[in-house]
This record gives structure tokens, sequence and C-alpha cells, in this order.
């Protein structure tokens, strides 16, 4: 498996990347696709746009560093993570998980891991840009706790 991992300011097609990791394969019985997309309020206020900054190869290289790990839970046939950065306005695109495997298991339990891995560890800042002014998003708790249930070691998870 070759997977791809790609940080970009350009929006993304998430039916032609999940596509095009199936094309012409045979192998895969389960595709499963998460995009998050930025949402138009933040704590209950309206927002004009995201700014998400982050680290270049910094952030290539966790991401990369999640995705083997995931790898290595799972049986894995392919994973595109894509990450967007810059200023993301309400509506657009900001990250798409896809991966794919022989069962619905792996390939369900793969995308959340990831998830929650580049909610809380992948080195990205998110500035909300509002009428009240510019402000930097903390960390949630919620995200933590999502992300702390993964770390069992290999093989230990139900779903596999």
């Amino acid at each position: 498996m070759t997977p791809t991992v790609r940080l970009q300011r350009e929006p993304f097609d998430a039916g032609a990347e999940a596509a095009k990791l199936a094309r012409g394969r045979e192998d895969i019985g389960a595709l499963i696709t998460f995009t998050g997309i930025c949402r138009g309020t933040e704590n209950g206020e309206p927002i004009a746009a995201l700014t998400l900054e982050h680290y270049p190869d910094m952030a290539e290289a966790e991401i990369a560093r999640h995705v083997a790990e995931a790898a290595n839970r799972w049986s894995l046939l392919g994973v595109t993570v894509i990450h967007r950065y810059g200023r993301i306005e309400p509506g657009e695109n900001i990250v798409l998980v896809v991966t794919a495997s022989s069962h619905r298991e792996a390939a369900f339990a793969a995308a959340e891991f990831l998830m929650d891995y580049l909610k809380t560890r992948a080195p990205f800042w998110k500035q909300v840009e509002s009428k009240s002014g510019k402000a930097w998003v903390e960390a949630k708790g919620a995200d933590d706790t999502a992300a702390a249930r993964w770390d069992k070691p290999p093989g230990s998870e139900a779903a596999e």
C-alpha cells in the first residue's frame, strides 16, 4: 500500500479522490470517506472564515507516521489524507480521510483513528475570523479523550 498524504491550499473533490483510490481495484470491499467541512459558526457566533497554519515538513511527517500506524493496526489496502491550510470559508472542505480495506470494520476504525489523531496531534493551528476579530481556537478536551482510546497496543481493538 502506498498512501497519499497531501497538504494544500487548494480545494479538493472528495468524490474524485475516493474514486481515484478505488479505481481498478477488485480487492477493496470497503471504502470509508470522511470530509471535514468549515462550519459557519464557532461557539454560537457566525464566522467569516478560519485560517489554518502549519509547519509543512513536520505536519506531513506526523500525518504519514499516523497513516503508517493505522496500516500496522488494520489490514488496509489504501489511505488518502488531504488537509488544507490557509484561509477557508464556511462550506469549504478542510480535511479528507479515505480508508480502503477488504472489510468495513478495518476501514471504519482506521478512518476514526486518523481523524482523532489529526484533531489532536497534527501540528495545525486554527484561527477564527468573526465580527469581533480574530482568535486562536483552543484544543478541546473531548478531542483528547477521543484520541486516548487509541493508546492501547495495536491489535487490542475489538473492530479489526
